[in-house]
């Protein structure tokens, strides 16, 4: 492989890949439990599904999941995932806003252009900018009037940042909230992932100590089970040091492999250059979660201290323990704040209509 696949999926956004070896290591672990070994993880069915093409014609899966009580939904809630994922990452927060009755809410689920069930980008749009006009795609396709609440994991974090940024008005109108997990506004290379990982001029690392500095989850070797360091630097950079199930490891695995490394390399060049600190102001009108694990090694705490010190009515929230997939590895502390957060937003147009 040559120089711009380097460092590309494990080291990135914290969705590496991984082998059945990690898998049988973490399963040894826990002494052979697995909470979720009958968990269908990330085959829940939508209400509907359909198709939205994006300003270039890019064709966008989309889901929709209604309320699975029935009953008016007072939101619609934006799951926007991130890197080398896809909307199946959401599978515990899927599951649970379903419940929702208070407020009920109806969920738009989507695959980033190259990821998941989209259609590949074409040259030049794997761009953050380009997601954010995707993003808006899918909102005037499938939730063109009502409030809303846009929820974004990393990549997906960033994408709403840049759709406050290019279109203030909507946030001013229609997103009563947000929220950000795992993710940054800027300063990438600053803390955790060194900056030199996103460059696609970067070379491949001669020997494994300089692989163990950035690239533990480099996608070919993991997928045929290589190197036992870079397996083990792989379950350290996706989850936090704690037990996890190896289930969900093998559930990353399958979600990644749904994308291609050449498509991902893509998105090198708009991650090394992503700085949104600005657009954090179209924000203001918004009720703001911002959360994130303290055992982040890809996107640290500190990433989101940032956010919430430019945003200083945002509610921080602390993972003790998580890593970057905490939607993943924490889905009852993720699922009660956004809940929270989602009940904020149905009381602000409760108090706005009394007013």
């Amino acid at each position: 492989m040559n120089g711009r696949i380097a460092g590309l999926v494990g080291g990135l956004l914290g969705v590496a890949a991984s082998s059945a070896a990690v898998a049988g290591l973490v399963r040894a672990r826990r002494g052979g439990e697995d909470p979720y070994a009958g968990e269908p993880l990330g085959e829940l069915v939508p209400s509907r599904s359909s198709t939205v093409a994006a300003d270039d014609g890019v064709a966008l899966a989309v889901e929709e999941v209604d309320p699975e009580r029935g009953g008016r939904p007072e939101l619609t809630v934006v799951l926007v995932h991130g890197f080398a994922l896809s909307r199946r990452s959401w599978h515990f927060q899927r599951k649970q806003l379903a419940k929702l009755t208070g407020p009920r809410v109806r969920q738009v689920l989507y695959d980033h252009r190259s990821h998941g069930r989209s259609a590949r980008a074409i040259p030049g749009s794997a761009r953050i900018s380009q997601l954010a006009r995707d993003l808006d795609a899918v909102i005037r396709a499938v939730a063109p009037d009502g409030p809303l609440v846009l929820v974004g994991h990393s990549l997906g974090g960033m994408t709403i940042m840049e759709l406050a940024r290019i279109h203030p008005e909507l946030f001013a109108e229609r997103v009563r909230g947000v929220a950000l997990l795992a993710t940054s506004a800027g300063d990438v290379g600053a803390h955790g992932l060194p900056r030199s990982a996103l460059s696609p001029r970067n070379p491949v690392p001669k020997g494994v100590g300089r692989l163990a500095d950035w690239q533990p989850g480099f996608v070919e070797l993991v997928r045929t089970a290589g190197d036992g360091v870079t397996r083990r630097l792989t379950r350290r950079l996706s989850f936090g040091p704690g037990e996890v199930s190896p289930a969900l490891v093998r559930f990353m695995t399958d979600m990644l492999a749904v994308t291609g490394v050449a498509e991902l390399t893509e998105f090198l060049n708009t991650l090394g250059q992503h700085n949104r600190y600005a657009a954090l102001a179209g924000l203001k009108h918004s009720s703001v979660l911002v959360l994130s694990g303290d055992a982040d090694r890809l996107l640290p705490f500190e990433h989101a201290e940032r956010i919430a010190a430019e945003l200083p009515d945002a509610e921080l929230v602390r993972a003790p323990g998580a890593g970057h997939m905490v939607l993943l590895e924490q889905p009852d502390l993720v699922n009660a704040c956004l809940i929270g957060l989602l009940q904020r937003c149905a009381d602000g147009r409760i108090e706005k209509e009394k007013a």
